[in-house]
Protein backbone atom coordinates (compact mmCIF):
# COMPACT_ATOMS: atom_id res chain seq x y z
CA UNK A 1 0.00 0.00 0.00
CA UNK A 2 1.58 3.24 -1.13
CA UNK A 3 0.19 5.42 1.66
CA UNK A 4 1.72 3.12 4.25
CA UNK A 5 5.07 3.13 2.44
CA UNK A 6 5.09 6.92 2.20
CA UNK A 7 3.95 7.44 5.78
CA UNK A 8 6.50 5.01 7.16
CA UNK A 9 9.22 7.13 5.63
CA UNK A 10 7.93 10.12 7.61
CA UNK A 11 8.17 8.44 11.00
CA UNK A 12 10.84 5.78 10.50
CA UNK A 13 13.70 7.48 8.66
CA UNK A 14 16.55 9.20 10.42
CA UNK A 15 18.16 11.70 8.03
CA UNK A 16 16.64 15.05 7.15
CA UNK A 17 16.96 14.27 3.45
CA UNK A 18 15.12 10.97 3.81
CA UNK A 19 12.44 12.64 5.91
CA UNK A 20 11.88 15.34 3.28
CA UNK A 21 11.68 12.73 0.52
CA UNK A 22 9.25 10.64 2.57
CA UNK A 23 7.14 13.69 3.37
CA UNK A 24 6.94 14.63 -0.31
CA UNK A 25 6.02 11.07 -1.25
CA UNK A 26 3.27 10.90 1.38
CA UNK A 27 1.85 14.29 0.38
CA UNK A 28 1.88 13.22 -3.28
CA UNK A 29 -0.12 10.08 -2.40
CA UNK A 30 -2.59 12.10 -0.35
CA UNK A 31 -3.00 14.60 -3.20
CA UNK A 32 -3.85 11.75 -5.56
CA UNK A 33 -6.58 10.68 -3.16
CA UNK A 34 -7.79 14.26 -2.88
CA UNK A 35 -7.94 14.47 -6.67
CA UNK A 36 -10.09 11.34 -6.82
CA UNK A 37 -12.34 12.74 -4.08
CA UNK A 38 -12.71 16.03 -5.94
CA UNK A 39 -15.62 18.11 -4.72
CA UNK A 40 -17.72 15.11 -3.66
CA UNK A 41 -18.55 14.64 0.02
CA UNK A 42 -17.46 10.98 -0.16
CA UNK A 43 -15.36 8.97 -2.59
CA UNK A 44 -18.49 7.34 -4.02
CA UNK A 45 -20.39 10.60 -4.30
CA UNK A 46 -23.12 11.59 -1.89
CA UNK A 47 -23.03 8.33 0.06
CA UNK A 48 -20.46 7.01 2.54
CA UNK A 49 -19.18 3.78 1.03
CA UNK A 50 -16.54 1.07 0.92
CA UNK A 51 -13.70 3.27 -0.30
CA UNK A 52 -14.38 5.70 2.55
CA UNK A 53 -14.44 2.82 5.04
CA UNK A 54 -11.10 1.51 3.80
CA UNK A 55 -9.36 4.90 3.82
CA UNK A 56 -10.73 6.72 6.86
CA UNK A 57 -8.56 4.80 9.39
CA UNK A 58 -5.55 6.62 7.93
CA UNK A 59 -7.02 9.82 9.40
CA UNK A 60 -6.04 8.55 12.85
CA UNK A 61 -2.42 8.82 11.74
CA UNK A 62 -2.56 12.35 10.31
CA UNK A 63 -1.53 14.06 13.55
CA UNK A 64 1.40 11.67 14.10
CA UNK A 65 2.59 12.16 10.50
CA UNK A 66 2.30 15.94 10.86
CA UNK A 67 4.20 15.86 14.16
CA UNK A 68 7.05 13.69 12.89
CA UNK A 69 7.20 15.31 9.47
CA UNK A 70 6.63 18.90 10.62
CA UNK A 71 4.00 19.72 8.02
CA UNK A 72 0.24 20.26 7.80
CA UNK A 73 -1.89 17.81 5.87
CA UNK A 74 -4.78 20.27 6.01
CA UNK A 75 -2.63 22.93 4.33
CA UNK A 76 -1.59 20.46 1.62
CA UNK A 77 -4.89 18.58 1.18
CA UNK A 78 -7.80 20.59 2.66
CA UNK A 79 -10.52 18.63 0.85
CA UNK A 80 -9.13 15.34 2.12
CA UNK A 81 -9.09 16.59 5.71
CA UNK A 82 -12.65 17.94 5.33
CA UNK A 83 -13.70 14.50 4.03
CA UNK A 84 -12.05 12.78 7.01
CA UNK A 85 -13.80 15.09 9.47
CA UNK A 86 -17.09 14.42 7.68
CA UNK A 87 -16.51 10.68 8.03
CA UNK A 88 -15.74 11.11 11.72
CA UNK A 89 -19.21 12.59 12.18
CA UNK A 90 -20.60 9.12 11.52
CA UNK A 91 -21.17 7.33 14.81
CA UNK A 92 -19.89 3.98 13.50
CA UNK A 93 -16.61 5.59 12.43
CA UNK A 94 -16.15 7.80 15.49
CA UNK A 95 -16.64 4.86 17.85
CA UNK A 96 -14.21 2.66 15.93
CA UNK A 97 -11.19 4.89 15.40
CA UNK A 98 -8.69 5.98 18.04
CA UNK A 99 -8.12 9.63 18.89
CA UNK A 100 -5.59 10.96 16.32
CA UNK A 101 -3.74 12.79 19.10
CA UNK A 102 -3.00 9.47 20.79
CA UNK A 103 -1.82 7.46 17.77
CA UNK A 104 1.95 7.33 17.55
CA UNK A 105 2.41 10.25 19.92
CA UNK A 106 3.04 8.59 23.26
CA UNK A 107 6.78 9.00 22.90
CA UNK A 108 9.19 11.39 24.59
CA UNK A 109 10.79 12.57 21.35
CA UNK A 110 10.41 12.44 17.58
CA UNK A 111 13.40 10.07 17.39
CA UNK A 112 11.75 7.70 19.83
CA UNK A 113 8.53 7.89 17.81
CA UNK A 114 10.36 7.02 14.62
CA UNK A 115 12.55 4.23 16.01
CA UNK A 116 10.58 2.62 18.80
CA UNK A 117 9.34 -0.96 18.47
CA UNK A 118 6.07 0.46 19.78
CA UNK A 119 5.70 2.51 16.60
CA UNK A 120 5.83 -0.67 14.55
CA UNK A 121 3.21 -2.20 16.83
CA UNK A 122 0.97 0.75 15.96
CA UNK A 123 0.87 -0.50 12.37
CA UNK A 124 -0.59 -3.75 13.64
CA UNK A 125 -3.09 -1.70 15.66
CA UNK A 126 -4.01 0.10 12.43
CA UNK A 127 -4.90 -3.20 10.76
CA UNK A 128 -7.09 -4.14 13.72
CA UNK A 129 -8.82 -0.74 13.67
CA UNK A 130 -9.43 -0.98 9.93
CA UNK A 131 -11.10 -4.36 10.39
CA UNK A 132 -13.13 -2.95 13.27
CA UNK A 133 -14.35 -0.01 11.18
CA UNK A 134 -15.25 -2.30 8.29
CA UNK A 135 -17.18 -4.57 10.63
CA UNK A 136 -19.02 -1.71 12.35
CA UNK A 137 -20.03 -0.05 9.13
CA UNK A 138 -21.15 -3.30 7.56
CA UNK A 139 -23.31 -4.07 10.59
CA UNK A 140 -24.78 -0.57 10.77
CA UNK A 141 -27.94 -0.70 8.68
CA UNK A 142 -28.53 2.41 6.65
CA UNK A 143 -25.09 3.77 7.52
CA UNK A 144 -23.81 3.57 3.98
Amino acid sequence: MQIYDGSRKVWALKTAEDLEAGKKELIDYLKVLEGVLGDKPYFGGETFGYVDVSLVPFYSWFYAWETCGKFSIEAECPKLVAWAKRCMEKESVAKSLPDPHKVGTSFDSEDEARNSPASYARVQDFVVVTRKVLGSVMMYKGGM
